[in-house]
């Protein structure tokens, strides 16, 4: 089977988060046949939905060589050309849910291994780390695979996940690590009171407005040599007041700031609650701050394992790929703390939209590249 058959195999089990549909049971079969011992792991905790993962190795010994992905995707939603999971070909693009984002990447790599271990015994290992919950709350996912993993003692020597982090074409740019995240949700409490008599109430709304500029003013830092400058973003202000003569008791906010590593989770959470309680005491309203943490900033720096693939990179596409720390979170945040890792896969413009899509060469082209990598990682493995 090609990686175009096989991206489209996938793409055509509708595994919306928590849904599997089956897409984990064509990768199985399809790594089984080609000698990769399977462990199918569901993993399931109270007040979360069960979720199917999957993950494949061949070869006992180190090296060992990881490639991490989803087969997880996000709700299509509406408008799109094509049915979002018929898999359609036209004009040379393959549409559809997770066409991008990252079925093609798993078949890419699944076809790349299949072509190093037709060449002759492998020396080292691969594996696939395969979940069903990257796009959802991550929660039975990854972090239970390694978990997993930790208990039976194997290990990772390093690994790429497949994320659709290039910009234009597979390879240009190559992810070496990862903001952090934390949300925020600010509640300020005062008293109702008739608009008539202001004296007699207590507005929370210039409290909020207040905390709102004061942390949007900050300059959390001005970057550095491998992250750009950490960005906090309010993503609501509400009050839910439908009445002109009343003024309301509570209004509420919510933010997220993506840090670098510059910023520690806790370094952010004591910023904003300090500057919260300062107000509330200067005020008298009570402001209540609740974090979120869905990330924490890490880099692999620069060395033997990522020279090797942008490297490898260039040798196929002809163009070193571009390192960069920018975008979202990944389960990249979790490998980080077994082994190096970086991301490598397709452009990402396409994803979690309407008419995701990927040109075929482009599949054809990634599966080169995650060929010529797992060649030269095993013919010289980086220190």
């Amino acid at each position: 089977m090609d990686a175009l058959a096989l991206s489209q195999k996938l793409i055509r089990c509708a595994s919306v988060t928590p849904a599997d549909e089956g897409a984990i049971g064509v990768l199985e079969a399809v790594l089984t046949a080609m000698g990769f011992s399977c462990h199918r792991l569901r993993f399931e905790e109270p007040g979360t939905a069960p979720i199917e993962n999957l993950y494949a190795r061949i070869g006992t010994q180190g090296p060992h060589f990881c490639f991490a992905g989803h087969t997880d995707v996000v709700p299509p939603g509406t408008g799109w050309q094509h049915d979002p999971f018929a898999a359609v070909v036209e004009d040379g693009v393959l549409y559809g849910r997770g066409a991008a984002d990252m079925k093609s990447a798993i078949a890419a790599f699944a076809v790349a291994a299949g072509r190093v271990l037709a060449q002759g015994p492998l020396k080292g290992s691969i594996s696939l780390l395969i979940t069903g919950d990257e796009e959802g709350p991550a929660i039975n996912g990854t972090p239970k695979i390694l978990a997993w993993l930790k208990e039976r003692g194997e290990t990772l020597d390093h690994c790429v996940v497949g994320e659709p982090t290039s910009s234009s074409r597979a390879g240009d740019t190559l992810k070496i690590g990862r903001r952090g995240s934390v949300n925020f949700q600010l509640v300020v409490t005062g008293a109702q009171g008739h608009v008539g008599y202001p004296q007699k109430a207590k507005n929370p709304i210039p409290v909020l407005a207040q905390l709102v500029s004061q942390l949007s003013e900050h300059v959390l830092d001005k970057g550095n040599a491998h992250f750009d400058p950490s960005s906090l973003s309010f993503t609501t202000f509400d009050v839910g007041n439908g009445a002109t003569n009343v003024i309301p008791g509570e209004a509420r906010a919510a933010f997220n700031i993506r840090f670098n590593d510059r910023h520690t989770p806790e370094s952010l959470i004591n910023w904003v609650t300090d500057r919260s309680q300062r107000l509330a005491k200067e005020s008298g309203c009570t402001i209540t701050v609740t974090p979120q943490v869905s990330g924490v900033s890490f880099v692999t720096a620069p060395g033997k394992f990522t020279q090797l693939v942008s490297d490898t990179v260039a040798s196929v596409t002809g163009q070193s790929p571009i390192f960069s720390t920018t975008g979202g979170t990944s389960d990249a945040r979790f490998i980080k703390d077994f082994c190096p890792v970086v991301e490598l896969g397709l452009a990402g413009a396409t994803m979690h939209k309407k008419d995701e899509c990927v040109p075929v060469s482009e599949i054809a082209a990634l599966t080169d590249i995650y060929a010529a990598l797992l060649t030269a990682y095993f013919k010289k493995p980086p220190q």
